[in-house]
């Protein structure tokens, strides 16, 4: 979420002027705008109006045609309880719009912040609500295939090759061979986050408050979005998972959506899938970074010492709960 195209306080007065401004569904007027430094893939800010405080997202890879299945995926989770953004709509009754030549949208501002160190507890209540995500978005209509799955890797791979020292560029081949083998067709599926992070889960007075940015979700296995979410949530300085933390997060997890039998048989390989999917994008944006005016690329280590922790304990992963 950095800024790389920007936006005058001008330019957004008139923009807004595409919202409405009755006294019962409107926005109000601008009063303040700040450019958000974290994040790698969009262009926001925070703005602040009159009615409300809102977040403003100018889509830097995104298309407009693409773009649909997301916010009307948020508006879904978000009618049906879950702690998420809800796009705004405008006076034409869409939520998307253009706003110095990007689309763009405006949804709602949650209130919290995201944990830095979290505690066995604080895994639970994200298990819990990522299942919940998962139950609310079985009946949603959309579907997009994972934009960042096997397709992506192989094609941005040859790009990032130069960049990388023999031992690498060896572990990145042989893992995108081994999950060649890998089928999650039969796996339960749905509409997944694909990006669960600390830093997109907003915590306040000790509870999840938010989980924002859903421009990573697809249509994909479930447990794939699990698998992504124990990955950051639950990892130690050492590069391997903490058993309390993420046997929390698996516990409250199946709670609310009862693992099942091929996911506890596919849950070694996932967790190397994800770990592989973070490795490779932040190798891609460390190497090959677009210009910003804010820019925030991550440490593409972190999840290499991760995955070739996942391959050295294999299957003696922390088992799924029965």
């Amino acid at each position: 979420m950095s800024v790389f195209t920007t936006v005058t306080p001008q330019q957004l007065a008139v923009w807004l002027k595409n919202y409405p401004e009755d006294a019962l569904n409107g926005i109000g007027t601008l009063v303040d705008m700040q450019g958000i430094a974290a994040g790698i893939e969009n262009t926001n800010y925070f703005v602040t109006t009159t009615r409300g405080r809102y977040v403003l997202t100018l889509f830097e890879k995104l298309t407009a045609r693409e773009l649909p299945f997301y916010l009307n995926l948020m508006a879904h989770l978000a009618r049906h309880g879950a702690p998420c953004p809800a796009p705004v709509a405008n006076t034409a009754g869409g939520f998307l719009g253009e706003l110095n030549g990007k689309p763009a949208s405006l949804v709602s501002r949650l209130t919290g912040k995201d944990l830095v160190h979290p505690t066995a507890g604080d895994c639970a209540k994200v298990g819990r609500v990522l299942a919940r995500i998962h139950l609310a978005g079985q009946s949603y209509a959309g579907h997009m295939d994972n934009p960042r799955g096997a397709t992506w890797w192989k094609s941005v791979t040859p790009k990032i090759l130069p960049f990388l020292d023999a031992a690498d560029a060896a572990l990145l081949a042989s893992e995108i061979a081994s999950q060649d083998t890998l089928r999650v067709d039969h796996l339960p599926q749905g509409a997944i986050h694909a990006d669960l992070f600390r830093d997109n889960v907003l915590f306040h007075e000790g509870e999840v408050a938010g989980v924002i940015d859903f421009y990573f979700a697809c249509t994909s296995a479930l447990l794939y979005d699990v698998a992504i979410t124990v990955n950051d949530w639950c990892m130690q300085p050492d590069s391997r998972l903490d058993p309390a933390r993420t046997e929390a997060l698996l516990v409250a997890y199946h709670a609310e959506r009862r693992f099942t039998a091929v996911e506890r048989d596919a849950w070694p390989m996932l967790l190397r899938a994800g770990a592989l999917r973070f490795w490779v994008s932040r190798l891609y944006d460390f190497h090959l970074p677009r210009k910003g005016e804010l820019t925030h690329a991550k440490d593409p280590g972190h999840f290499q010492r991760l995955l070739r922790a996942h391959i050295a304990i294999g299957a003696r992963q922390i088992e799924l709960p029965c």
